[in-house]
């Protein structure tokens, strides 16, 4: 007896083979239905503008930005992909609304839109605001490198620049002076080439030097904007496919990259305030970092905790000037050492010297005070002991180095006090017990990121990479009021339609 299995669909009295609405394939709890439902809150009103009705009709802008923060979300970054994965894939399709535009619309849209994808972010942080997902009681602030769309084997040195412009400018006047007698020569002497050779290699040669020249003067304006009134060093070098990016060190690794900068909420990890920054370091990130704050979630937040990067003169004043109540991780070269002075017979550090800002001085362990002597042009305050003084401290020849028998010397800057003041605060048991939090805040977010696979842009240019990293944020918040949703059942569809700014 045979058994009758299914095998033809046709066979099983079915009215149809799928059902009336496709997606009715995907599950219920889908997160593509509650991404769907956030992104149409976006306003698209300020980039419609710029559409004319003339010609053949456009895709309308809040289906590109839909289908870029959905494949953001979903570790899908190149337009290829989006696509084709637009195309295939069921939760995608139900992004795009079947109707996925062509990849070259994609790029050219992320290309061109980078001012529209801040004020995509901003409605994000408006947005999350509303529902409760961010507060501002307590904002951390950090930084990271992400790779720039360029090779670190396609640039030039400023020193090589110079070298290569100069051996260049010599071998076009040697061609043009050669070009010229040939031009005098018989005619025989060619046999049977033309004699348009020559003209195609100084072609070449003066492309190659506009090229240079055109870099030198983008490295040029990039060192002025950075470093003000500062010579180049010979050293500093410029991509040729993207003049903006910097090489920055990452654990040894040196390549041409953009430092991105981040604000985090404390309350769920959204992305409050984000900008990128050229600078490979952190030194004058908090100014640009409150600013973008203040500008998206249009007020301050309560309390900030930054890592020991950001312990610099420009940033604790900023943070002075503005008023917030920071946790700033006190520098490296301001720890106290880890071992006490009567435990060992270690060398004095400066943090063995407490400063005195009412007397402006700073007490060394002995009991000597240690005056202000000069104040440099550069901004360095010079503070030193008495040298009779200090050769009979006990503490001598563990706090002087001198071999000619000068007293010890601090030296320090008109920001010493504002320093002292955050050390002081940070050495509270209260105050380490809000900082230790600052891992659990900040740094996941740019896990996140990075796990979720953005690790380089896509674009060139600051502006056009300031655009993208803002789409980046703009996607993670996206994705983190989902997850929200999901964990509280907090169905957009299920009752009454969100509304930005509502």
């Amino acid at each position: 007896m045979s058994i009758p299995f299914k095998s033809d669909p046709s066979s099983l009295r079915q009215h149809q083979l799928f059902p009336s609405n496709i997606f009715d394939l995907l599950p219920e709890d889908h997160d593509c239905f509650l991404f769907k439902e956030l992104l149409d809150q976006l306003d698209t009103s300020s980039i419609e503008e710029l559409y004319s009705p003339n010609g053949q009709h456009a895709y309308h802008p809040l289906k590109i930005i839909g289908i870029l923060i959905y494949g953001y979300t979903h570790g899908v970054f190149s337009s290829r992909q989006l696509e084709k994965r637009s195309n295939e894939d069921l939760s995608f399709m139900f992004i795009a609304g079947k109707d996925c535009p062509n990849f070259r619309v994609l790029s050219d849209f992320r290309k061109a839109h980078g001012a529209f994808f801040q004020d995509c972010f901003k409605q994000t942080v408006t947005l999350a605001m509303e529902m409760k997902l961010a507060s501002l009681g307590h904002v951390s602030l950090d930084g990271s490198k992400f790779k720039a769309n360029s090779s670190k084997h396609k640039a030039m040195s400023d020193m090589h620049m110079k070298q290569k412009e100069q051996a260049l400018t010599e071998e076009i006047d040697r061609l043009i002076r050669k070009g010229s007698a040939c031009d005098k020569e018989e005619d025989a002497s060619y046999k049977d080439k033309t004699g348009y050779e020559l003209p195609d290699d100084l072609t070449f040669k003066k492309q190659r030097l506009a090229t240079i020249k055109k870099a030198k003067a983008a490295l040029e304006a990039r060192e002025e904007t950075l470093n003000p009134g500062q010579p180049i060093e010979g050293k500093k070098q410029i991509s040729f496919a993207d003049n903006d990016a910097r090489i920055m060190g990452k654990k040894g690794d040196f390549d041409y990259r953009y430092n991105g900068q981040i604000s985090v909420d404390s309350d769920h990890q959204i992305i409050v305030g984000q900008h990128v920054s050229q600078n490979a370091h952190d030194k004058q990130e908090v100014l640009p970092g409150l600013k973008s704050i203040e500008e998206n979630a249009q007020k301050l937040p309560d309390t900030m905790s930054l890592d020991n990067g950001y312990p610099s003169d420009s940033n604790l004043e900023a943070l002075e000037e503005i008023g917030i109540e920071a946790y700033v991780a006190v520098d490296r070269g301001e720890k106290s050492h880890q071992t006490e002075l009567e435990d060992s017979d270690r060398q004095l550090v400066k943090a063995d010297f407490r400063y005195d800002e009412e007397h402006d001085c700073f007490n060394c362990p002995g009991g000597q005070r240690l005056e202000l002597r000069r104040r440099g042009k550069d901004g360095l305050y010079v503070y030193q002991g008495d040298a009779n003084t200090c050769a009979q401290c006990h503490y001598h020849a563990r706090c002087c180095p001198s071999k000619s028998g000068q007293a010890r010397t601090i030296n320090t800057d008109r920001n010493e006090g504002l320093r002292q003041q955050m050390k002081d605060r940070m050495a509270k048991e209260s105050s380490k017990e809000i900082y230790k939090h600052r891992k659990t805040i900040v740094e996941p977010v740019f896990g996140h990121i990075k796990n979720g696979g953005f690790r380089r842009f896509s674009v060139r240019g600051k502006d056009k990479v300031a655009g993208e990293f803002s789409l980046v944020c703009a996607a993670h918040n996206i994705k983190k009021m989902v997850k929200a949703l999901m964990t509280e059942s907090m169905c957009p569809g299920s009752g009454e339609r969100m509304m930005v700014g509502a």
